[in-house]
């Protein structure tokens, strides 16, 4: 399955710190966590001791690649490692991911605090990677232990537990922001020009008439603050040139009643016409 947002034709972006899913317990997870990645260009999926091996096979393959939507690229170049140790041992800088303090004095950051810095010395040509626990404890000690600092998510204190797959995705959006900027990726096409204020102003006269026609403005005295409101009212919108078509055209249909059809000339009548 291939996410709707997907395009083929545009270069996928890649890079950034490993991805280091420690003892992950569900596939489906793992697939998870690959569409978070590659949702941000992030390229770099490690993989210890998965609770029940990879790659994985028969339906739990199925529910993984299912679930990566589209981005199996991660799932089939994900690294496998028997150890915390051995996946983090070419890393310079190593960020644990967890909700808890865990009494170990190191630097506790959020996302959005530490990815500026990880993005710069990642340019800088070092590599760092970010650790994320097995779904039901998460790190231990002697994990975060290896870790140069942790990384925590400003949450609701009172639940914090955030799916492995999103804790994934907002350390990515971090990422993708400090790596690559936060311009919005398409913007609004525009189909018309701005109305013009000659064309506003009688499409107004031309409203206000027939309004006036059929004893909308009452009472009179309040005529000009109620044609004063209504004119602010479509000043509000931004009209474009369309629109003030669109809208004249919807008053006239009002005013003048549905359209009527053209008759229909049948065959017979079109050879009757032609014999007399």
């Amino acid at each position: 399955m291939v996410g709707a947002g997907t395009d083929r034709s545009k270069t996928a972006l890649s890079g950034g710190p490993a991805i280091v899913l420690v003892r992950p317990q569900l596939a489906v997870n793992i697939g998870m966590c690959a569409r978070a990645m590659a949702n941000f260009g992030l390229s770099d999926l490690r993989l210890v001791s998965p609770r029940e091996g990879w790659p994985r096979t028969g339906a739990y393959r199925k529910g993984a690649y299912a679930a990566a939507a589209g981005a199996v690229h991660l799932l089939e170049s994900a690294k496998l490692y028997e150890s915390v140790r051995e996946a983090i041992e070419d890393l310079s800088f190593v960020y644990a991911a967890t909700a808890r303090g865990r009494g170990q004095m190191k630097p506790v950051l959020t996302p959005a605090q530490a990815m500026p810095s990880t993005a710069a010395r990642i340019t800088a040509g070092e590599k760092h990677g970010v650790l994320f626990g097995p779904e039901r404890t998460g790190l231990d000690n002697d994990d975060v232990a290896l870790a140069d600092a942790i990384l925590t998510f400003p949450v609701n204190p009172a639940y914090a537990s955030l799916n492995l797959a999103q804790a994934v995705l907002l350390t990515g959006y971090e990422w993708f922001r400090a790596a690559h900027g936060d311009a919005i990726p398409f913007e609004i096409e525009e189909r018309s020009p701005p109305a013009t204020r000659e064309m506003t102003l009688a499409f107004f006269d031309f409203l206000e008439g027939e309004l006036d026609k059929r004893g909308f403005f009452r009472p009179l005295t309040k005529k000009p603050v109620m044609s004063r409101n209504l004119r602010n009212m479509f000043h509000r919108m931004g009209l474009t040139q369309q629109d003030v078509r669109t809208l004249w055209g919807l008053v006239v249909r009002l005013v003048e009643g549905p359209r009527r059809e053209p008759k229909k000339v049948t065959r017979k009548k079109q050879a009757e016409g032609a014999d007399s």
